[in-house]
């Protein structure tokens, strides 16, 4: 069967109330369906594919976008979603950025259940422990894509994964990786460790550095970094929980890191152990 091609949509019309009122925690909870805004985020959920079927149910397209991309404005049509040609203000409209693309998808939700992400037995975990800033989860979101993890938890004290901000600071790795969201920590930290995860926690003021940890070899197994929030760090009962609070060392003058290198930097160092034969150990001369 062939794809209905793209029609026009106007402004009035209910298609795009609906997909305005996506902005919006409650209205994205009732519908369960979030925003994908822009050519990378939209060809990826055109690619993607759920239980449910495709992830990308509507998308909205400015003339101009949809000659430009017109190859993911064919994915979309491929994936069974509506495509309406609109005008600029009306993506406008729809849209949370202050310069829009000309492209704006509306998406399923795709979060993964926590208990589906633990029998798939995960070496590299990445948990998002009270962190409330949407452009830290997604970024740390994308680390943890980029750095091979096969899995990111986000508990019930983190911001939602489908802020429109979240899901555009991931650029696209919100489709790549499971993610399980409203997980409380407790939970999250058991569960992974009954199924022989090590539970690290990362933290300025932590006792362990992480370069001591690398040197010892330690970092080869499967482990689930958790990372609190972005002014307060984690709290003391939430470190209690870990196998092990770890900071990343300072060799020079700044005072700290911020989540998302702080987090990129633990993640590449997980995976560069549990790649490397034997672990990661020193091999200065001594």
């Amino acid at each position: 069967m062939t794809p209905a091609a793209p029609e026009p949509i106007s402004p009035r019309s209910p298609r795009v109330s609906a997909a305005r009122r996506l902005a919006k925690r409650n209205f994205r909870g009732k519908d369960r369906l979030f925003l994908a805004e822009g050519p990378q985020a939209v060809r990826e959920a055109a690619g993607h594919r759920t239980a449910d079927g495709a992830t990308l149910v509507e998308l909205f397209a400015t003339p101009d976008a949809a000659k430009r991309y017109a190859d993911i404005v064919g994915q979309a049509l491929d994936a069974g979603a509506r495509v309406h040609l609109a005008d600029e203000d009306v993506i406008a409209d729809i849209s949370t950025t202050v310069t829009p693309q000309g492209l704006v998808g509306v998406c399923r939700f795709l979060d993964t259940p926590f208990d589906e992400i633990l029998g798939a037995a995960p070496r590299l975990v990445a948990v998002l422990a009270h962190v409330r800033d949407p452009g830290n989860a997604g970024t740390v979101l994308r680390c943890a894509d980029a750095a091979g993890a096969e899995a990111v938890v986000l508990t019930d004290a983190s911001v939602d994964l489908y802020n429109p901000k979240a899901v555009r600071a991931s650029v696209g790795s919100l489709f790549h990786l499971p993610v399980a969201v409203g997980v409380p920590v407790e939970r999250a930290v058991a569960g992974l460790k009954e199924g022989g995860v090590r539970i690290l926690a990362a933290d300025g003021a932590g006792d362990r550095d992480l370069d001591d940890e690398l040197d010892e070899g330690t970092m080869g197994g499967p482990t689930a970094w958790v990372f609190g929030n972005e002014a307060w760090g984690l709290p003391q009962e939430t470190r209690a929980l870990a196998d092990g609070v770890v900071r990343v060392p300072i060799h020079g003058k700044a005072e700290s890191l911020n989540l998302a290198t702080a987090a990129a930097v633990c993640l590449y160092a997980s995976a560069r152990a549990q790649r490397a034969v034997g672990g990661c150990r020193s091999v200065t001369p001594g």
